[in-house]
């Protein structure tokens, strides 16, 4: 047997004559899908895959499609005879320009059984002279083709040809098996002492040669262990020690790879703190410097971890290099990328490539010191300039909590002062984060794609009508109504929510009545100073009430209702250890919102059948009483006259007067965040409902609410006659929600409406049509639910976490965006 190890994402090159049995070796070994055959792009581009004219074509094709799927990361499997230099070549090149790996498989078989092969092929027309022409090219390149550019060159023959076993290797970076808890170190620069503390302050037991956690976490080094600092010898000796241990990985660093360099006698310049860690490594054991030299040209240029959801390099690592091996990627990862300028200080200007990264995975790294570390694009810089009197800086994972101890002393004068890395206002919005087709990373819903023109429809909305973007940190996602129910009379009930929710495993909900206003935000501030430190607002107000899109209720009256519940919810401050809070309410009534709304579109339509309905009902009976048959049209009529008028009443129980402010009260369910904690995260409903059930003042109004175990018969007939109730007595319904925050596709919340309530939404004479509007469609509302709520979290979580404005408002407008999807507005 002859083992062949091909690496899972390369391109494999298949070599030999025609005849040598290059197809039926690749149907033996690989996928259908994993091989892209000559032939049968001839026959693509000709209908006629022995059609040596179309062969120019058919490598074009072939050329494409290897490059698209090399560009995916798929193994790609060339059948072609590539017996020619040039024909090899341009797939080494291909396979470089997308940073895989090349290996060629050779099948050397001899000329007589190929010819012998190709006349048992009636497809086969050309003649014995093309094989021997063939044969005399693979004889040429069998003597040199170990120096093409291919990574390995396995040359089969014989019995080996049947005999060969392909086997599948991971690439070095691959350690997508590890899902951690990590806990990833920035730039250590021989600072040893400092990386004895920070590994205690995580909780590592530490000792001169190794270092184990109880709870079982993995350290991660990005690199630059070595130079400048007064210790590298004690850094090596204690990270060599975890990685052999296993309670450790490394990445290789700039810095390892200069001084291998110097220690294996190659010329390079003794600067940048090479010097200290020359003299420190000459005063240790020769075994100790080999020992070290070996394991610092050993360790490669990045990892992958987490299932591709984390990858560390030392000096990042762009989504296209990924997982893939190249001299390219290498240098990007030990380098990172420059724009080709030099500083003031004479050192090299980075290219800020995490301004422009989207990937999914997050990428934590070094190299370029700055004063703190900052999230920027779902990528962090943890080299916090330990060295040179900054701190030293880890990051655990995945808490993405960061950990800082400072420097004993300044070890090495920076040669430029630190600064942030992204010089960049936090308070100041830029266009380029919100514009195009975007993609934004959320820990609650994985990757959320934000469309070109969603993104544009947004924009037109929040340049022209929101509120001050210092305050617009949240905004609520949509809510979809249960599966249709198949109860007489009814669209929506109860039970469908209840029933949704037990096959998603959750035990206990809580229902809690909707009230019929507009959703509202209300972002609070203790005093001005407090709106001035967290949301950057100076001009002396101290929060704004917004709707669910962003736009303020009120104008002239919002700072006037901003005191009153900045009173109303004082006692949050002090429970909560707070100065700012975010609440997620309901302003009442809907007609100080919705007057417009109301007038023009609801009060019309009661009006005109008031007028119009009585009148055609007593014409239809003075026309049945003088003998007409209009007896099913009466009928109709009259349901309609009727249906009419409960129409009227269902808008009308939501309209009361007010004035100014008077009239107008918040109907608060939870609390979004506060200082240090997402709230919406962190604590089940039942802890939102209690805390705010505390609050008494004339401006709250209260939510009613139940809660049900959905295993309990009892409890759900209970609370299926709590809903009648409410809806009986003109409530708009409930709101069924699982009690404890559940992450994954399970809904947020459910809206269970009533049946007049819907007459508002559908319109009068709905219920006459309950059978069309059974097949309502929920996949897209449930889609979009989905989504806007991990949006939402990560907003919350972002401005819990401190990040900057720029940081909160990317989700925040990307929940925008998505309003702008064509969904049937009465879901």
């Amino acid at each position: 047997m002859i083992e062949i190890g091909v690496p899972r994402m390369a391109l494999v090159v298949l070599v030999g004559i025609s005849g040598s049995g290059k197809s039926t070796f690749a149907a033996r070994h690989f996928a259908s899908t994993q091989v892209i055959s000559s032939d049968y792009c001839r026959g693509l581009v000709s209908d006629d895959e022995n059609d040596q004219s179309a062969t120019p074509d058919a490598f074009d094709v072939l050329h494409y499609i290897v490059g698209t799927r090399l560009r995916r990361g798929l193994l790609t499997v060339v059948d072609a005879t590539n017996v020619q230099w040039e024909a090899r070549k341009k797939l080494i090149e291909l396979a470089k320009s997308h940073d895989v790996l090349v290996d060629a498989i050779v099948l050397d078989v001899p000329e007589e059984v190929a010819i012998a092969r190709n006349a048992a092929r009636p497809d086969r027309a050309f003649g014995p002279h093309v094989v021997t022409r063939q044969r005399k090219d693979l004889r040429r390149s069998l003597g040199k083709i170990n120096r093409d550019g291919f990574r390995r060159v396995h040359v089969l023959r014989g019995d080996d040809i049947d005999d060969a076993v392909i086997t599948y290797e991971r690439a070095w970076s691959d350690r997508t098996e590890l899902t951690g808890p990590f806990d990833i170190i920035g730039d250590v620069h021989g600072c040893r002492s400092e990386l004895e503390t920070l590994l205690r302050t995580l909780g590592w037991t530490v000792t001169p040669t190794g270092a184990v956690h109880p709870e079982g976490r993995t350290a991660v080094f990005v690199g630059d262990l070595v130079d400048r600092g007064p210790d590298t010898p004690g850094v090596l000796r204690l990270v060599m020690g975890m990685v052999e241990a296993g309670t450790a990985l490394c990445v290789s660093g700039n810095h390892e790879q200069k001084l291998v360099r110097a220690l294996n006698g190659r010329k390079v310049r003794v600067a940048h703190g090479l010097e200290q860690s020359l003299e420190q490594l000459a005063a240790e054991p020769e075994d100790f410097r080999d020992a070290a030299k070996a394991f610092m040209d050993g360790l490669i240029s990045h990892y992958r971890f987490d299932g591709g959801a984390l990858v560390v390099a030392h000096a990042g690592l762009k989504e296209a290099y990924h997982g893939r091996a190249s001299g390219r990627v290498r240098s990007f990862a030990l380098y990172g990328d420059t724009t080709g300028e030099t500083d003031e200080y004479g050192l090299p200007v980075r290219y800020p490539w995490a301004n422009e990264y989207r990937g999914r995975a997050m990428v934590v790294y070094g190299h370029t010191p700055t004063t703190e570390p900052e999230w920027v694009n779902n990528t962090i810089c943890l080299d916090t300039g330990a060295v040179f009197g900054g701190s030293l800086t880890a990051l655990r994972y995945p808490e993405r909590q960061i950990v800082s101890v400072p420097a004993e002393k300044v070890w090495y004068e920076p040669v430029r002062p630190l600064t942030s890395q992204y010089a960049r206002d936090p308070g100041v919005l830029d266009i380029g984060d919100v514009t195009g087709t975007r993609y934004v990373e959320t820990r609650y819903g994985g990757r959320v794609k934000i469309a070109e023109e969603n993104s544009a429809a947004a924009l037109e909305i929040m340049s022209r009508f929101s509120v001050d973007p210092r305050w617009l940190v949240y905004l609520p996602p949509t809510m979809a109504p249960p599966e249709t129910s198949a109860l007489d009379g009814f669209l929506e009930h109860p039970d469908q929510a209840f029933d949704e929710y037990a096959r998603a495993g959750v035990s206990r909900v809580v229902c809690e009545e909707k009230h019929m206003g507009s959703r509202a935000i209300a972002v609070l501030a203790r005093t001005p100073e407090a709106a001035a430190k967290r949301f950057g607002v100076t001009d002396g107000t101290t929060g704004s009430v917004y709707t669910r899109t962003g736009r303020p209720f009120f104008d002239a009256l919002t700072g006037e209702l901003v005191d009153r519940l900045r009173d109303a919810v004082s006692p949050l401050w002090d429970e909560l250890e707070t100065d700012w809070v975010v609440l997620d309410c309901e302003l009442l009534p809907w007609s100080a919102k919705a007057e417009g709304l109301i007038r023009d579109q609801y009060a019309s339509v009661g009006a005109a059948a008031r007028v119009a309905l009585p009148e055609a009902v007593a014409l239809l009976e003075t026309a049945a009483g003088r003998g007409l048959d209009v007896g099913g049209l009466l009928d109709r009529t009259r349901r309609r006259a009727d249906n009419a008028a409960l129409f009227r009443d269902a808008y009308a129980r939501y309209c009361w007067p007010v004035s100014g402010l008077d009239g107008v009260r918040l109907a608060p369910f939870q609390i979004l965040a506060c200082e240090g904690r997402a709230t919406a995260v962190l604590e089940p409903h039942s802890w939102h409902l209690d805390v705010l059930g505390r609050l008494s003042s004339g401006i709250l109004a209260p939510t009613r609410h139940v809660y049900v175990s959905l295993d309990s018969e009892e409890e759900r007939s209970a609370a299926v006659g709590w809903w009648s109730e409410l809806t009986a007595g003109g409530g708009e319904g409930m709101v069924v929600k699982p009690v404890e925050h559940t992450p994954g596709r399970v809904q947020p919340g459910i809206k269970v409406r009533g049946r007049e309530y819907l007459r508002i939404i559908y319109g009068p004479d709905y219920t006459e049509s309950l059978g069309d509007l059974r097949g309502r469609f929920l996949g897209k509302k449930r889609s979009l639910a989905s989504r806007e709520h991990a949006l939402g979290l990560e907003a919350l979580t972002r401005l819990a976490e401190g990040d900057p404005l720029w940081r909160v408002h990317e989700t925040v407008f990307a929940v925008l965006a998505l309003e702008s999807e064509p969904v049937d507005p009465r879901l």
